[in-house]
């Protein structure tokens, strides 16, 4: 430990509520009554600039950038198609791209120049874990992330009620137009935004829904009863033997016909081992 994070905090006070949801997809059922405890919560998930602080701190080496599975050091990264393809296959437009990392989050060649307030990607579970572990901090459960995501009200089915965007006002960074070939970038970006872009929830948090799907503490189970019938949001190259944790929260991919995820509920499974360049993470502390 010895890292300072300057993410600004708020603290969620605990509760019961009813986690999961029902008629969407069947990895979010069944509805169950569930409480959190008091937590403190970074109001904004962790920014490039937050994590190359980090990496000067410490030296350290993202799994994306020494990775030793597929096609070595690399990250899978999202290319849009040149039309529209069967939304079943997400091999279309994902692609396991050597040399893709934080630094360079879409491939060799590109950069974070200008990018410093986005939320950092390409992060692995244990990149996150390293993070927080030094800034003294630890990763939310799927249930306290469900929660703060809710903002103190009942989600219908989105965390701001029931319109996906109310009275014309774009809530989140999530797809527009026609996905995977067509992204109008009508909410003001085409990929990912600053941290806090958008419409801040009632517990004082940004971007719990939309922009990176964000790493839990959880294990993934398929269901809250039976397995998914749809396939992940997010791509796991080596899925077949790594753990998987439990994404939430949706990203700036997620669309109308594909991925209906950018609801509190919303959860998707992720191989440990794995990251890409829509998954980020931000940090709680316990209040005690």
């Amino acid at each position: 430990m010895g890292g300072e994070s300057s993410a600004r905090v708020a603290l969620i006070p605990g509760g019961e509520f009813a986690m999961g949801a029902g008629g969407v997809y069947p990895e979010e059922q069944p509805m169950r009554r569930t409480t959190v405890s008091d937590v403190f919560f970074d109001t904004h998930p962790v920014t490039n600039k937050e994590f190359a602080r980090f990496v000067e701190a410490t030296a350290y080496i993202t799994v994306a950038e020494s990775h030793t599975d597929n096609a070595g050091r690399g990250s899978m990264v999202f290319q849009p198609t040149e039309g529209p393809v069967d939304l079943r296959d997400w091999r279309q437009w994902w692609i396991w791209m050597s040399g893709a990392c934080w630094r360079e989050p879409s491939g060799p060649g590109s950069t974070i120049e200008g990018l410093e307030d986005h939320p950092v990607v390409h992060i692995a579970y244990a990149d996150a874990l390293s993070f927080a572990r030094w800034a003294g901090k630890r990763l939310p459960t799927e249930a306290e992330f469900e929660y703060a995501a809710c903002g103190g009200a009942v989600p219908d089915p989105y965390a701001w009620g029931d319109e996906r965007d109310p009275g014309g006002t774009f809530m989140a960074n999530t797809w527009r137009g026609s996905f995977p070939y067509l992204n109008t970038a009508a909410d003001g970006w085409e990929r990912t935004s600053p941290v806090g872009a958008f419409p801040v929830n009632g517990y004082g948090l940004y971007d719990m829904i939309g922009n990176v799907w964000e790493w839990t503490n959880s294990p993934y189970s398929p269901s809250h009863a039976t397995p998914p019938t749809t396939c992940s949001c997010s791509p796991s190259a080596d899925s077949a033997t790594a753990s998987m944790r439990v994404l939430k929260g949706g990203s700036h991919l997620c669309a109308p016909e594909y991925c209906l995820r950018y609801r509190p509920a919303a959860r998707s499974p992720q191989a440990e081992n794995t990251s890409s360049s829509h998954i980020g993470f931000r940090c709680v502390t316990d209040a005690v």
